[in-house]
């Protein structure tokens, strides 16, 4: 998967977003069940945390599992719910190892019982990993986010109080997360399908036609690279205009 790659520029994003898209495609383009294309899909997962990890990108969030995902056929989210499992399982130890910290995000607790005991239990025992924060988007909607956050704020503030950005971002799902740097999108589809919403505000986007089970190194590698061309101006003019090589 083009482990010796790496980038031979910077900056890097500070935290990476990513909409891992067409599993499900990839699998019936091939006569396979959806369920195949998801277990393709977890084998790019782990090489682009390894990635990650490796390249010093120390935030990265992946959209695993959205809160319209629960509409699929039973077969599939059940499915869903077990690769998850399968994968802290398997993979508690390397992340230990690479001083990987995993994090859930979204509505935790509408995961079955049994998922949300494996997510815990592997979130305490990652919690000293520094080299890289792992946050899968779980039952994750970004309008739910915001209304969650409303909610949470009218019961705590008395009413009629002023409500402020950083008020609202205190009752996120994880206040302390950065807003993501760039948000890549895979398999042909260009929207963000209510995905970090506050977050992603001054957020850059990049999207690819290849399916989330066939993205490499590479094509992280040409994201990262065209990040790196860009000026971020966040609604402001630099004071000098330029553009990186």
């Amino acid at each position: 998967m083009g482990e010796g790659l790496r980038p031979d520029f910077e900056p890097l994003p500070r935290h990476l977003a990513i909409i891992m898209d067409g599993n499900g495609r990839w699998a019936r383009g091939r006569g396979l069940q959806r369920l195949k294309g998801h277990e393709a899909g977890a084998d790019t997962v782990r090489d682009v945390v390894k990635a990650c990890a490796e390249w010093g990108i120390p935030h990265l969030t992946l959209y695993a599992f959205s809160a319209e995902n629960w509409t699929r056929p039973r077969s599939e989210v059940e499915g869903l719910m077990l690769f998850l499992r399968r994968f802290l399982d398997e993979r508690e130890g390397e992340l230990i190892e690479k001083g990987i910290h995993l994090k859930g995000l979204g509505r935790l607790q509408d995961l079955p019982a049994e998922t949300q005991e494996a997510l815990q239990r592997v979130e305490r025992a990652t919690a000293g990993g520094s080299k890289l924060t792992l946050r899968l988007a779980l039952s994750y909607g970004g309008r739910q986010e915001i209304l969650d956050a409303v909610a949470a704020l009218t019961r705590r503030l008395p009413p009629g109080a002023p409500i402020t950005e950083a008020d609202l971002r205190a009752q996120l799902y994880d206040p302390d997360m950065p807003d993501p740097d760039l948000i890549i999108r895979t398999a042909g589809e260009m929207r963000l399908s209510n995905f970090l919403l506050w977050q992603a505000s001054y957020a850059e986007l990049w999207f690819t036609e290849t399916p989330w089970p066939e993205f490499r190194r590479t094509h992280l590698l040409e994201a990262l690279r065209d990040y790196h061309r860009r000026v971020r101006r966040f609604g402001g003019v630099p004071a000098v205009e330029s553009h990186p090589a």
